[in-house]
Parts: C-alpha cells; structure tokens; sequence
C-alpha cells in the first residue's frame, strides 16, 4: 500500500503529548491503528531528540516473555531514562493478562507519556471506564475518510471516479492494497469474520455461533432502517432463527463495543429530548455490506446516509436521528454550540425526492443551519434558507 501520513490523527497524537491521561487508540480492527503509531514514532524522531521511544508490540514473538504483566512492568522500568521524554507504546495491550495493573501502576509513577492500543471487543470504551477511572484520553480511529481515500489515490496518479469507487468500497486501508475486487472483498469478509468469529465469540464466549451469524447479516442488509430488539427479534424467528429478544439486545451492544455498527438515537425536535426505544444502526465501513451481501439490492442513498453519519462522527458530532412530530430527519449533529440538521439523499434530480427532503427540514421552526447532502455535481445553493451541497465536495471540505 503507498504510505501516507493521516494528519489529522497524527495531529491530534502530537498534542496530546505529555498530557498526565494515558492515550488510546481505539477503533476497528485493521483500521490501520498500528500504522498510526509508526507514523507518530517517525514524528518524535525527527522532531524530538530527547525522546526515549519505548515500544512494545505484543503480536511480535521477541516480545513474547512480556505477555506476562510484571515482566511488561518491569520492561518499561528498565528502558527508563531519566531527563528525557520517555514515551511509552504498547500495541495491542489485551494480549498481556493482567495488563492493566501494568497499565496503572505505571500511570501512578508519573514517569511515561503512554500510548496504549487494543484490537476491538478487548479494549472498549465500557472497560476504560472500569479500568482506567477517569484516567484516559481516547483517540478514535475510523476506516478512510474520503479526503483520506482521494489523497491516497492522487498520489498514483488515479483519474476515475473516486468517489464511485469509495461508495461501493468503503475505506477499509487493506483493501488499496489490492486491484482485483474479488480480492477486496475477500479482504473484506476476512476483516468482518475475524471480529464475529474471534473477537466477540472468544471474548464473549458464545455457544450459538449460528444466532450471532444470522443477526449480523439482518443487520448489513438493515443499515439505516428503525429497528428495536423486539421487531428484529420477531423478523428472525419469522426466517425460522429460533433467538429471543433479550440475546438480539446482547449481540447488538458486542457489535457497538467491537466499532462494527454505531447506534444512533433518536432526538424529539419538539421536545428537546432524547428518545430511548427504536434506533439506527451503521456500519464502520460500507465496504462490509457490500462485499458480504453483494450488491443485488444496492441503495445508493442509503449507503451514502452512512458514509455521511460516519463523517459526521469523525468530525466530533454527536449524531441523532431528528424526530419531528410524525416526520424525520436524517440527521441532528450537535457540537457545543453547534446544531445542523441534514437530509441525505443520493439522487434529488426529480422534483418529488427533492420536495420529500425538503418537506421535513422546513417544518423546522428554529434558525439552527439545515441542508440536504446528495450526487448534485454543481456548486451549492439555496431553497428558502435550505442550503443544497454536493455531499462528495462536503466530504472533501474538511475544516
């Protein structure tokens, strides 16, 4: 794959330095987490001669002896050195027993600026919290954004249509890669069964690997649908999938907590409130949709209505769905200050799609932004305050 630095994480990596959390770097497996951290060591070498760069990956067989959490402590002790910037990396911390009493003590001594990563469903946001109390700071790391997929590109010289290309492949980093599609997809598939089949049925210790499969793939075929554990449940026992509502609950949290799917929740405009039943669910990476369930029943815009959520999140938005007496919103992203309501649609070229998003954002009564992202290929512009962008161009507009 051509490397390529991501700024924006790099970035972030860099500021964080010497702070007293101890960082994580969180996110789906093969995300491209681990190239992160080279990129950030490249940095501190040639940007500060007095760091003392203390590195461990625990996938690499000479580090095998630290697997054991007094050994792991005692490694980072006796690379110490004193008056200079010791920085401590550890990839793939899970696979230590007992990590995180390596983890904490370490932190208490105050010695080490600390970079910590752990695949999914090991190293969650749930278990931080439990772990690590009010000691970290996370820095969470998606597939390609498609910035990041059209820089890559550029820099082979590549004239297709990218962004044809990135709404059916998704961003997933092992997949540039490869030429053939099969040969992406069967990347793909591979990415997805190792968090279903290792990562959550290992941790988890799942008996019934068939209810887990199933659910999984009711689900890429239902990104972006309204679902409950009730009406999922009462689909798959429909399709004979003997599962009851309180597993699908179960299963649908390990999805959130190994980043494969995202929950989002609904938003009552009226009421300002939070909506607790019936959610939305998105995929990490559309790429996994498609190359799992193929392509016979494409939705372009529900495909992009992902790919926008994801942007969304990746530029520190809280996402919910809007709930407008009986209409709805695509979406509803808050930033401190900051409201914008969205509409996604792929194609707004007939009159009717067009008056079908735009009917909802104008029954919006606050002076909060709303605009409709959909494939215009023309300059954005204006229906009574409504602002209409072309979502390729606003996914490169990244501030």
């Amino acid at each position: 794959m051509n490397y390529f630095i991501r700024d924006k994480l790099l970035k972030k990596m860099i500021n964080l330095q010497n702070t007293t959390d101890i960082k994580v770097i969180t996110g789906l497996r093969r995300s491209g987490k681990s190239v992160l951290l080279v990129e950030f060591m490249d940095w501190l070498k040639q940007n500060d001669a007095n760091s003392n760069i203390i590195f461990v990956n625990l996938q690499d067989i000479q580090f095998e002896s630290l697997l054991e959490y007094h050994n792991l402590h005692k490694y980072a002790l006796d690379n110490y050195k004193e008056g200079m910037h010791n920085v401590l990396i550890i990839d793939e911390v899970q696979l230590c027993n007992k990590f995180e009493l390596t983890i904490n003590s370490l932190h208490t001594r105050e010695m080490f600026d600390m970079f910590i990563t752990g695949s999914n469903a090991f190293l969650l946001s749930s278990d931080l919290a439990t772990l690590f109390t009010g000691r970290t700071m996370n820095i969470d790391v998606f597939p390609f954004s498609f910035k990041e997929f059209t820089d890559y590109f550029k820099s082979l010289n590549y004239n297709g249509d990218l962004f044809d290309k990135y709404i059916k492949e998704g961003g997933m980093p092992g997949i540039l890669t490869y030429d053939d599609k099969k040969d992406k997809n069967n990347h793909l598939k591979n990415v997805f069964n190792t968090v279903l089949l290792r990562d959550l049925i290992e941790k988890y210790k799942i008996r019934n690997q068939d209810e887990i499969k199933k659910l999984s793939e009711y689900m890429l075929d239902n990104i972006g649908n309204i679902l409950s554990p009730n009406n999922i449940c009462n689909r798959l026992n429909m399709n004979k999938i003997d599962i009851t509502r309180k597993t699908v609950s179960k299963y649908l949290d390990y999805f959130e907590n190994s980043f494969m799917f995202y929950k989002a929740k609904r938003f009552d405009i009226v009421g300002k409130n939070y909506l607790s039943s019936n959610f939305k669910y998105y995929l990490s990476d559309i790429g996994f949709r498609y190359a799992i369930n193929g392509t016979k029943n494409l939705d372009l815009s529900r495909a992009l209505e992902n790919i926008v959520y994801l942007e969304l999140l990746r530029r520190g938005y809280e996402v919910y769905i809007g709930m407008l007496y009986k209409k709805e919103i695509d979406f509803v992203a808050l930033k401190r200050e900051e409201k914008i309501y969205i509409q996604v649609s792929y194609d707004i070229s007939y009159e009717k799609t067009l008056e079908r998003e735009l009917a909802p954002l104008r029954s919006i009564r606050d002076a909060y932004p709303k605009m409709i992202l959909a494939r215009t290929r023309c300059s954005e512009y204006d229906i009574e305050g409504i602002k209409i962008v072309d979502v390729a161009e606003w996914l490169l507009n990244v501030k």
